[in-house]
């Protein structure tokens, strides 16, 4: 979480700005831009979104409009959508939540094996759910995921369409993630499911070595077979988003399966975060709580911010 810049929206329909979600540092690689914001009769605080400057609004609103009619566990639920053809906005819920390079800063490094398991299970189910639909979530990126105490949500719904047309190429765009970016999808492909199992290669790279697109001698001995087939060029090789829990499930240890220092991954419970990361939650979360609207918000009504 980081201060209003003067760049930033004091408003965005009716709600007001209190923070950015995102570091200056992370903002080439975020798709949006996002704000936690708390509505003009303070009753309710929600995660709010824009676009980034320069991205064309159309294509971003519309994908907005997509994620508000989906209802898959894990995405990121879109609960309004709403602005004007040159401003729009989409706002979900608000609870606390860290961006994933924002929860490797305050862990100091890449997160624990156990975490990265639970994570890349979490993920890789919600990608299936999806894909399973028809839907495919086109914006999986390390700055998608956002770490909660509830478990991960998956946003950014939609970059890589809403970043250029099929057609066009995409590498190198402000808002995409390069090392997360299938190489079909960078050269103007459409994005098709394959294309998010190689972000989600790209995401479980980054989560368990702080690269998204490490040597192969760099990833830890549980992942490296996994990662090296998501992120194949040949999108063939990549294995299907319902095949990847099966390989993040630590394997049965014969004779020691009711031994006390035996791990069995339970694959419905959140992820078990790190200390610090928690520790960072309970912060935003305070300090939110303790924020409090500028004054000019408190004078007006919420018609007057629609």
């Amino acid at each position: 979480m980081e201060p209003l810049r003067q760049d930033d929206p004091p408003q965005i329909g009716p709600y007001v700005t209190l923070a950015r979600l995102d570091a200056e540092s992370a903002e080439r690689a975020v798709p949006e831009r996002r704000y936690i914001a708390r509505h003009a009769d303070g009753d309710r605080t929600v995660l709010a979104c824009v676009p980034r400057i320069g991205a064309d609004p159309t294509r971003w609103s519309i994908e907005a409009e997509g994620a508000r009619r989906l209802s898959v566990p894990g995405l990121q639920r879109v609960t309004q959508v709403g602005g004007t053809a040159g401003f729009p906005w989409h706002t979900s819920p608000y609870v606390p939540a860290l961006s994933l390079p924002a929860a490797l800063e305050a862990h100091g490094g890449p997160l624990p094996e156990s975490c990265v398991r639970s994570l890349g299970v979490a993920l890789a189910e919600s990608l299936a759910a999806a894909h399973a639909r028809g839907v495919t979530h086109a914006g999986v990126s390390p700055s998608a995921v956002l770490l909660t105490a509830e478990g991960p949500r998956l946003g950014c719904f939609g970059a890589v369409r809403s970043a250029a047309p099929d057609g066009e190429q995409r590498a190198g765009l402000p808002g995409l993630d390069s090392g997360s970016l299938a190489p079909e999808q960078a050269q103007g492909g459409r994005p098709r499911p394959l294309g998010d199992i190689y972000a989600l290669g790209a995401v479980l790279s980054y989560a368990s070595t702080g690269h998204a697109v490490p040597e192969r001698d760099e990833l830890p001995a549980f992942l490296r077979r996994l990662i090296t087939a998501c992120l194949a060029r040949d999108a063939g090789i990549r294995p299907q988003a319902h095949q990847i829990p099966a390989e993040l499930i630590p394997p049965a240890e014969a004779g020691l399966s009711a031994a006390p220092q035996a791990t069995v991954l339970d694959t419905a419970a959140p992820p078990l975060l790190p200390a610090r990361v928690v520790a960072a939650l309970a912060r935003q979360s305070t300090e939110i709580l303790a924020a409090e609207l500028p004054t000019h918000a408190r004078t007006l009504t919420p018609s007057a911010l629609d």
